[in-house]
């Protein structure tokens, strides 16, 4: 099985920047970053296409983040910026099966999740 490993998380404040890393050991048809805060249920971020064609954002992300991937390195980006505590979390990335991408910002259809990075985002 495939396996993720997330970089790049970090303790910043209110409205700096991270970017976060997910390496890969192999192409991947669909991909994306969820984050699960203490007591609450992991959400969908963002997400892309294979071709990165096109690309989907939560609302409360929509303007702050940007999901990019480099696919000579098998590795998906996320760009934050703007951060606010609310973003503080665990940020998974996430990879399925091309099906995946029929509702990309499910979490049902991805089957392979890496070990998580920790954001803390402090006021």
């Amino acid at each position: 099985q495939v396996q993720l490993v997330e970089s790049g998380g970090d303790s910043v404040q209110a409205g700096g920047s991270l970017r976060l890393a997910c390496a890969g050991e192999r192409y991947i048809d669909c991909m994306g970053w969820f984050r699960q805060a203490p007591g609450k249920e992991r959400e969908p971020v963002a997400a892309m296409y294979p071709g990165g064609t096109e690309t989907f954002y939560t609302d409360s992300v929509k303007g702050r983040f940007t999901i990019s991937r480099d696919s000579a390195k098998n590795t998906l980006y996320l760009q934050m910026t703007g951060l606010k505590p609310e973003d503080t979390a665990m940020y998974y990335c996430a990879a399925g099966p091309g099906s995946a991408c029929v509702r990309p910002l499910s979490i049902a259809g991805y089957n392979v999740w890496g070990q998580g990075t920790q954001v803390t985002v402090s006021s």
